[in-house]
């Protein structure tokens, strides 16, 4: 018999055997799986093409002795030692998703961000269950997004912003359940935002943006109420639905740079928990809630800008107590800023700009000590700049531009402004002297153009080492040259960064050799236009290495154009017109590679066009030669600067002829070659200029027909070949350009029927002058034509010529003898001609800016065009008054001839009479040249001499001579200076409410000064035709 002992040990040994035999089978199964982990990130590794940091390169090692879980990047559960989470973000790798990643069974989370992985997502991953977090942020995935992200039901965050992917959201993702976080933004997503959405009720960020989804965001998105950031900007959705209203954990709200139509829903002003909101570059209208703050009490980004609200500004804004950010700029907000808004004491940036706000400025917006950007530009506020905006000690931005500001600015204003970076006033009435800003040692924006300020440009201004952009142009600045201390121009070299130097149309009366002597190498952009310079420009311009743009037009510099401007490699735009510059064109401007755009016009040049300007074939835009002595033939090399928009070579003595080649300059808009020789025949391959606007020929010799290939030219608005020798017919063809305003072919040998439909049904007998064998309406005063049909009876036509030519021709005589006879009776009896004295305030010279005829015109729309002609277009407009004007804007291919712009309006402004047109104002910038006239409701006497829906009475027409006769006394015996109108014609007699008549464009006439000589200002007569006035003169 056993003992019991020994049957014991054998129990144990057997339950030992057992343990083992357990253990060894785990860490087998264990050592095989973790070696299938491994397996997969070999695979991995096998699949990255690029390494930068060679961070897998030296980490990944498959070994005996490695140990996986000690892998950059890899994290080891604790139980099983499987890989839970790899991490691979910002390695810079580069390479595809291998299927062998799905045997990573155990994955929890899998982070790729922030590489360059490209290729699809491979559908192997559907397997790995246990995900929870995927996150491929800024990689270069492509192709849609994959269905199968759908079974990996335990998924709390999808993250695969910043790819390629493409095509709709897939259903799919809606059955998430534990969905918490979904970013797609930045990719190239469309379609819809499907109802299904709101089956993810666990959401708390949903990231859209920066894709091209469409529609209306659907009204289940209101289920989502653990929602608390919602990211939908840059993408086409269209309407807001009232229920998002209903997301009372909402923080944050972005869906800014959409189509958001109509008005906000209330509801969404009614979010408590909302701190941002941010809705601007949307169609959004409508007025703001006066009580918007009481239920927005967290808000502290409100942006609304870049839509169409309307109304006035909240007036309960200073309820927003914890308000950081207000942008409500570019919209149509009325009325005046709001005192309270001082309030705000939390508010680091206010953007008020392009509205239509009135008033002035409240002081208390000096008392808001946290505010760092001030923006109120573009607007209508009027008075004096508060002294308290100059003390606030945080702010970096104050922009007050375009305004009607006026008075002077404090003395010492960089004292309360130490941070200030950015002053922008340009375009207000502020006067005075420049205060000294030396105490605003950070600024680098200093704009205070377009102004009224006088006196001295400061030197103390140079203290101010970090300046990047100066602007004073446009005011009446002068230099102090008395000392070297108060002598801006001894120190401009401290100012090492500043960029650009804008001080055009200032008396400035100094040498320009004075000038470039100290200016920084830094400098950009410099324009000295109208500055009343003197001198040659110097070779030394060249150590100005950096100048992408060098303005010295209107000034009276003389000599040659220095070839050292041909070493400035970053010129892009040269500006020398309207000077008196001598000599050749010089060839080194051609090694100009980048020169976009080359302004010699209103010189004294002469030689040849330097053909090496076909070098600058990929860059150049513009070529202005106008207006010189070049007689050269125009080089074949200049058709091959293909993508040249403007063309001037009028005014100068070319010749030759128009090489075939003409027809390669594709995208040329303005080409004016007029008032030379050139000859022989048009080249009818200019039919490939698409895209031009305005061809003048006119004042050459070109012979043979008018090509019938123009008609092609679709985008034509102006054409003038008058002056030529052009013979045959006019093109049929040409009555499809549906665009065309303004025709000249006078002063040619042109025959045949005037065309009648299309744009010709609104030109007039001065687009036909001096063509003797043409014919056609009666209207343009040329011979009618013959019929072709001969066996109709004349007897009734001679009888309707009678009645219509032969009658109105002798009761215009008897009207014509009775208005002399009535003008002899009224210089009898001593009439005095009535001059106006007294106006009504609105009539009064006044100043007018660029953006109230902006305003006043609706930008110019085409809809306000009153007429339009050879040297420009009329505008109806209403001032900011109520006053209705016309105003009247000169083209800009004609800046040459407006050297003394100002000066002219201002004499113009001065004549009166009540049968002339009054001149109310001017406006003359360097790009843009107008006259604000009084409006005449009435049109033009042409209107009623030639439409059939007008008619005068013959009283009528005895006024209307009567008032032209009194309008051409006075201007040639009434005013100081004999003025000899040059264009009188019907279009230019314009009639008020009362059909009193009123001479217009007498601003274009000649001033005839003592004895027989005569200054010119400029003959702006029609071309063509010449006024009886001035073949007598």
């Amino acid at each position: 018999m056993k003992r019991p002992g020994f049957l014991l040990s054998r129990t144990l040994l057997l339950v030992y055997s057992v343990i083992y035999m357990v253990n060894l089978t785990v860490a087998l199964a264990t050592k095989t799986n973790i070696t299938t982990d491994q397996s997969a990130l070999i695979a991995l590794k096998a699949h990255i093409t690029s390494d930068p940091q060679n961070i897998l390169t030296t980490n990944w090692s498959a070994t005996k002795t490695s140990n996986i879980c000690n892998w950059v990047g890899v994290t080891c559960g604790v139980h099983h030692l499987r890989v839970t989470a790899l991490n691979l973000s910002f390695m810079g790798l580069t390479g595809i998703i291998p299927p062998h990643l799905a045997n990573l069974s155990f994955l929890v989370s899998l982070t790729l961000r922030n590489n360059s992985f490209h290729g699809n997502l491979p559908q192997e991953l559907a397997a790995l269950r246990r995900l929870k977090l995927i996150s491929f942020g800024f990689n270069n995935f492509t192709g849609i997004i994959p269905a199968w992200f759908g079974y990996l039901s335990k998924l709390q965050a999808l993250g695969l912003y910043g790819n390629q992917f493409s095509g709709s959201i897939p259903n799919a993702i809606y059955n998430l359940s534990a969905l918490q976080l979904l970013d797609l933004s930045n990719n190239q997503l469309s379609g819809s935002i499907p109802r299904e959405i709101g089956k993810l009720t666990k959401l708390k960020g949903i990231y859209l943006a920066y894709n091209n989804f469409e529609g209306k965001i659907p009204r289940e998105i209101g289920n989502l109420t653990m929602l608390v950031e919602i990211y939908l900007d840059n993408n086409n959705f269209k309407e807001i639905p009232n229920e998002m209203g209903s997301l009372d954990k909402l923080e944050n709200l972005f869906v800014q740079f959409n189509t958001l139509k109509e008005t906000i829903p209330v509801s969404l002003f009614n979010m408590s928990s909302l701190t941002s909101l941010a809705l601007h570059l949307n169609n959004l209208n409508g007025s703001i809630p006066d009580n918007v703050c009481q239920h927005l009490p967290r808000i502290q980004l409100l942006d609304l800008s870049d839509n169409k609200f309307s109304g006035p500004l909240p007036s309960k804004l200073w309820q927003c107590r914890e308000m950081q950010v207000l942008a409500l700029s570019t919209n149509k907000f009325s009325g005046s800023i709001p005192k309270n808004i001082g309030n705000l004491t939390q508010i680091t940036q206010l953007h008020l700009e392009l509205n239509n706000l009135t008033g002035t400025i409240p002081p208390e917006i000096g008392g808001l000590q946290s505010l760092e950007v001030f923006v109120v530009y573009g607007n209508n506020l009027n008075g004096l700049i508060p002294s308290t905006i100059f003390n606030m000690s945080m702010i970096r931005t104050i922009s007050l531009g375009l305004n009607q500001l006026s008075g002077s600015l404090p003395a010492n204003i960089g004292v309360g402004v130490p941070n200030l970076e950015k002053f922008v006033l340009p375009e207000n009435q502020v006067s005075g002297v420049i205060p000294n800003l030396s105490n605003a040692s950070k600024l680098t924006h200093l704009d205070m153009g377009r102004n009224s300020f006088t006196g001295y440009i400061p030197s103390t201004l140079c203290a101010l080492t970090n300046l990047q952009f100066l602007g004073l142009e446009m005011n009446t600045l002068t230099i102090d040259i008395s000392t070297p201390e108060a002598n801006i121009l001894s120190c401009l070299a401290n100012l090492r960064n500043l960029a650009a130097l804008y001080l055009t149309d200032n008396p400035l009366n100094v040498t320009v050799p004075v000038f470039f002597e100290n200016l920084s190498t830094s400098l950009q952009d410099l324009r000295l236009g109208l500055c009343n310079l003197r001198g040659e420009i110097p070779s030394e311009i060249s150590n100005l290495s950096g100048l992408a743009a060098l303005d010295l037009s209107y000034n009276q510099l003389s000599g040659p154009i220095p070839a050292s401007l041909g070493r400035l490699r970053n010129l892009q735009g040269l500006y020398l017109n309207d000077n008196k510059l001598q000599g050749y064109i010089p060839y080194e401007l051609c090694q100009l590679e980048n020169l976009v755009d080359l302004v010699l016009g209103v010189n004294q040049l002469f030689g040849s066009i330097p053909p090496c300007l076909g070098n600058l074939a990929t860059s150049l835009r513009r070529l202005s030669l106008e207006s010189n002595l070049l007689n050269s033939t125009i080089p074949s090399t200049l058709w091959e600067v293909a993508f040249i928009l403007h063309l001037n070579l009028s005014s100068n003595s070319l010749t030759g002829s128009l090489s075939d080649d003409t027809g390669k300059l594709k995208v040329v808009t303005d080409m004016d070659l007029s008032n030379n020789h050139l000859s022989g025949r048009i080249p009818s391959n200019i039919v490939g200029l698409k895209d031009l606007v305005n061809l003048s020929l006119a004042n050459n010799n070109f012979q043979g027909p008018i090509p019938s290939s123009f008609g092609d030219l679709v985008s034509l608005e102006i054409l003038d070949l008058s002056k030529n020798n052009l013979s045959g017919v006019i093109p049929k063809s040409l009555e499809g350009l549906l665009h065309l305003k303004y025709l000249n072919l006078s002063s040619n040998r042109l025959q045949g029927e005037v065309p009648t439909g299309g744009p010709f049904e609104n030109f007039s007998a001065q687009s036909f002058l001096s063509n003797d064998a043409l014919c056609g309406a009666p209207r343009l005063n040329i011979s009618p034509c013959k019929s072709s049909t001969k066996h109709k009876p004349h007897s009734r036509k001679a009888g309707s010529f009678i009645l219509k030519y032969i009658i109105p021709g002798i009761l215009s005589a008897i009207l014509l003898a009775v208005s002399i006879s009535m003008l002899l009776l009224h210089k009898k009896r001593s009439v005095q001609v009535v001059i106006e004295t007294t106006l009504s305030p609105q009539l009064l010279w006044r100043r007018v800016s660029h953006l109230e005829l902006l305003r006043a015109t609706n930008g110019f729309n085409e809809r306000n065009l009153l007429g339009s002609g050879g040297f420009g277009s009329v505008y109806k407009g209403t001032l900011s008054d109520g006053i209705d004007v016309a105003v009247k804007v000169f083209k800009l291919q004609l800046e040459g001839g407006f050297k003394s712009f100002d000066r002219e309006c201002e004499m113009l402004s001065k004549i009166r009479h009540r049968n002339l047109i009054k001149v109310i104002s001017c406006c003359s910038q360097t790009d843009f040249k107008a006259l604000v006239l009084n409006y005449m409701p009435n049109g033009s006497l042409e209107k009623w001499l030639y439409t059939e829906n007008s008619s005068l009475s013959i009283l009528q027409r005895i006024n209307i001579m009567v008032d032209v006769s009194l309008a051409l006394e006075y201007l040639h015996h009434g005013y100081s200076i004999p003025i000899v109108h040059c264009d009188m014609k019907p279009s230019n007699i314009l009639l008020d409410d009362d059909m009193v008549a009123h001479v217009a464009d007498f601003g274009i006439a000649k001033l005839l000064g003592g004895g027989d000589s005569m200054t010119q200002t400029m003959t702006l007569a029609t071309v063509g035709y010449m006024a009886p006035g001035d073949v007598l003169a």
